[in-house]
């Protein structure tokens, strides 16, 4: 059963040094073998991004309804899934965006990657210290920078979506924006959980991207559950959008463009 993201928010308030998995984002034991292969997997994954992203054509619809939440003074609180999560990375790289990053072995060799592409990141994760993480990105939302989830990360279930952003939301009164991205050529990693899409070079991208999500301050449990499932709805409709992009004729294309950009 997916998480409810009414599931004791209040929690995010109590001390930090508070006992418990939500706040435990202690490193875990890994052998001197796996250690080593961290920096090597993370710079290896930078270079191919590097390699790969420049020669590709992006197509980024609904960009307006994040531009009207930064001319209202505020960041923005972004979802996606995590097969899109490249894409994503290259796209809002060098903008300063606070990623919720898990302190598992991928994790490790995860945060070097983004960080090298100028991210920020709150180490937490669904799993183990979740709500530190929490407490960490609403500072920085605070501060004026914007946060990201691969909200059905870190180990699925694929496109079930986690309840963080909303959670967040509520806490800081941020919106949460979700977004999805396909290729019309790419290779799918068919033996991870999520089935994580690698751009061909000189592929094309579409990002599409949904008008936002408020949730009040003083918001109920029912109301976030709510929220919960207009942004699990908001991610799917996002998805199947892209995934019929590149079947779409020119002139069809057309009119979609039109509709996801008013």
């Amino acid at each position: 059963m997916p998480e409810r993201a009414g599931d004791s928010l209040e929690a995010v308030s109590r001390e930090e040094s508070a006992p418990g998995l939500h706040y435990d984002t202690r490193l875990p034991e890994l052998s001197a073998w796996r250690r080593a292969q961290i920096p090597v997997i993370g710079a290896a994954a930078y270079w191919l991004i590097r390699t790969i992203c420049p020669t590709m054509q992006f197509d980024v619809l609904g960009w307006q309804h994040a531009q009207r939440v930064y001319d209202s003074g505020r960041p923005v609180i972004y979802a996606f899934w995590h097969n899109s999560l490249i894409a994503a990375l290259w796209w809002w790289r060098h903008r300063g965006v606070v990623v919720m990053n898990s302190t598992n072995f991928d994790g490790q060799w995860t945060r070097i990657l983004v960080e090298r592409y100028g991210y920020g990141t709150a180490q937490g994760s669904s799993t183990r210290g979740g709500l530190r993480g929490l407490v960490e990105m609403s500072r920085r939302l605070a501060e004026g920078r914007d946060s990201a989830f691969t909200i059905d990360g870190p180990r699925g279930p694929r496109f079930v979506a986690k309840p963080g952003p909303v959670m967040l939301a509520r806490r800081t009164a941020v919106p949460v924006v979700v977004f999805h991205s396909c290729y019309d050529r790419a290779w799918t990693l068919r033996n991870t959980w999520d089935q994580l899409q690698i751009p061909q070079p000189f592929s094309r991208a579409i990002v599409a991207i949904h008008p936002p999500i408020e949730v009040d301050k003083d918001a109920s449990e029912e109301c976030l559950n709510r929220k919960h499932a207009e942004m699990q709805a908001a991610l799917e409709r996002c998805r199947h959008f892209c995934e019929s992009w590149f079947s779409l004729s020119p002139p069809d294309r057309d009119l979609a463009r039109a509709e996801w950009n008013r």
